[in-house]
């Protein structure tokens, strides 16, 4: 699974540890992710993400 950079404020979602402070557990893809789920450092929105190779 790969990771996802916010564009705003640099945060790097990682799938192999979920963003247990939103209730996402490890194993989750950010494609995955509800919609409404939001950068947990900036409040930025899924849209302001991008895949890091």
């Amino acid at each position: 699974m790969n990771k996802w950079e916010c564009l705003i404020c640099g945060y790097v979602y990682d799938p192999n540890n979920g963003d247990p402070d939103s209730g996402i557990k490890p194993g989750i893809s950010f494609e995955n992710l509800p919609d409404d789920w939001v950068c947990p450092v900036c409040g930025a929105g899924k849209d302001q993400f991008k895949k890091l190779n």
